[in-house]
C-alpha cells in the first residue's frame, strides 16, 4: 500500500508555471509507475504524464514540450513541472501509483486544483 499527498496547485495566469509535488508514504524506488492524471469539469479523467521505475516517461500530446515529470527517489516524491500553462489545463490533478502484485494495483492522491485564468 501507499498513501499519496499532492501539493502545489493554485491559480496562475496563462503562460505561467506551476510545479506539483506528490509525496509517497513509502519508497518509490519499487513503484512500477508513478503518474499524474487530471479531470476538468464535465470532462473525462485523462492521463497527463507517467514515469516508470526504469526511467521511461510518457506524456499526453496536449502537454508535450510544456510539462515535465520527474522523480526524486531520495525524497519519495514525484513532480510535475508545468510551463506555458493554458486555460485548457485547468483541472484537478491527481497523483497515481501503480504497484505490481498479482495484478497492477492503483493508488490515488486526493487531488490538487490547478486554475489557469487571467
Amino acid at each position: 500500500q501507499v498513501q499519496l499527498v499532492e501539493s502545489g496547485g493554485g491559480l496562475v495566469q496563462p503562460g505561467g508555471s506551476l510545479r506539483l509535488s506528490c509525496v509517497a508514504s513509502r519508497s518509490i524506488l519499487s513503484i512500477y509507475i508513478m503518474g499524474w492524471y487530471r479531470q476538468a469539469p464535465g470532462k473525462q479523467h485523462e492521463l497527463v504524464a507517467t514515469s516508470t521505475s526504469d526511467g521511461t516517461t510518457n506524456y499526453a500530446d496536449s502537454v508535450k514540450g510544456r510539462f515535465t515529470i520527474s522523480r526524486d527517489n531520495a525524497k519519495d516524491t514525484v513532480y510535475l513541472q508545468m510551463n506555458n500553462l493554458k486555460p485548457e489545463d485547468t483541472a484537478v490533478y491527481y497523483c497515481n501509483a501503480k504497484i505490481r502484485g498479482l495484478a497492477l494495483i492503483n493508488y490515488w492522491g486526493q487531488g490538487t486544483q490547478v486554475t489557469v485564468s487571467s
